[in-house]
């Protein structure tokens, strides 16, 4: 049976790409949309930013059709300005419109946004309801299990922002107090999921790094579909080879060197013509190590391609690692 969100559809068991700010930007999501991801989010965006038409935020808005399905996701701690800001995004003309309540970082939660809001559900509720009544499109939440051990209450966050209109639910299998650390707990997902009150579809996200997991974890935990972050960062061959896992029960073989570099390439080529060349050259560099993760002696060509600033010279160093890796095979 189908997932949807609204009339979304977005087939069976669908993969999504999660928001990551300084990573999920256009580029990389062509990257990941050519290797299968069925839903992806742009980094996400300040309601403030917006609303002041701040030139970083409203650079974040754009999408590309090649893109669809896309939601736009924005965070905020005041609910009058996630109104606004929901109506400039919509304007932009995504798939639908995504709540972060799920950012850790300080200079979100501590300011009252992101996860923070698990400290306050009338006012998460108050703000979601602001939201889906401020635009035609779909609205959707992410967020954790808790903001600690003691409040684990995304169960009760379930059922109220349901109750409000969300769409579709992804949650974070982590509370804000564990960060990124320790390991991702789904049995609370498994719990919402069974809860006979929620028809919208619950996505699972946190550690899912492997076809094994992404396959064991989709039956374990019951989940409609799969948030994959941080595994997709310089591999987004994972999407490709969770779905050809699940469809034949095999393994794919890893991406080759040659399709490395190609991907590199398109990647690096996509982000000089959004940014510019200066920005779009320095701002690649975060991905170089995961692109060519498990070659031998790489650092020396790593080091390399960090330093350089023009494009041409970047090219040869890739055509470089080409001919002197082409028998590297992935293991």
């Amino acid at each position: 049976m189908s997932v949807k969100i609204g009339t979304i559809d977005l087939g069976d068991f669908p993969l999504l790409l999660a928001p990551m700010e300084d990573v999920s930007d256009p580029p990389f999501r062509l990257v990941c949309k050519q290797n299968g991801a069925d839903l992806m989010y742009t980094e996400f965006i300040s309601s403030e930013g917006l609303i002041r038409a701040a030139a970083k935020s409203r650079k974040k808005l754009d999408i590309f059709e090649y893109e669809r399905p896309i939601g736009i996701q924005i965070f905020g701690s005041l609910i009058e300005s996630m109104r606004e800001a929901s109506e400039i995004a919509s304007q932009a003309q995504p798939d639908l419109i995504d709540i972060n309540y799920g950012c850790p970082v300080k200079n979100v939660a501590c300011r009252g946004a992101g996860a923070s809001l698990l400290q306050d559900i009338d006012k998460m509720v108050a703000m979601t309801k602001a939201v889906v009544e401020s635009t035609h499109l779909p609205v959707t939440v992410k967020t954790r299990l808790g903001w600690d051990d003691t409040t684990k209450n995304v169960y009760e966050v379930a059922e109220r922002l349901q109750d409000v209109g969300i769409k579709a639910l992804t949650i974070h299998g982590r509370t804000r107090a564990q960060m990124y650390k320790g390991q991702a707990d789904w049995n609370l997902i498994r719990e919402i999921k069974r809860n006979p009150r929620i028809q919208i579809p619950i996505f699972g996200n946190g550690d899912v790094d492997s076809v094994e997991k992404a396959a064991n974890w989709r039956l374990e935990y019951e989940v409609d579909g799969i948030m994959v972050g941080r595994a997709a960062i310089g591999y987004p061959w994972i999407f490709r080879e969770i779905k050809h896992f699940f469809a034949t029960g095999e393994k794919l073989a890893g991406p080759t060197l040659a399709e490395r570099i190609a991907v590199c390439r398109t990647h690096l080529e996509k982000s000089i013509e959004w940014k510019g060349e200066k920005t779009g050259i320095f701002e690649m560099r975060r991905h170089y190590a995961n692109y060519f993760k498990g070659i031998p002696d790489f650092k020396e060509y790593r080091m390399r391609l960090v330093s350089l600033e023009n494009v041409d010279d970047i090219s040869s160093v890739l055509s470089e690692i080409e001919e002197k890796f082409e028998d590297f095979v992935a293991v």
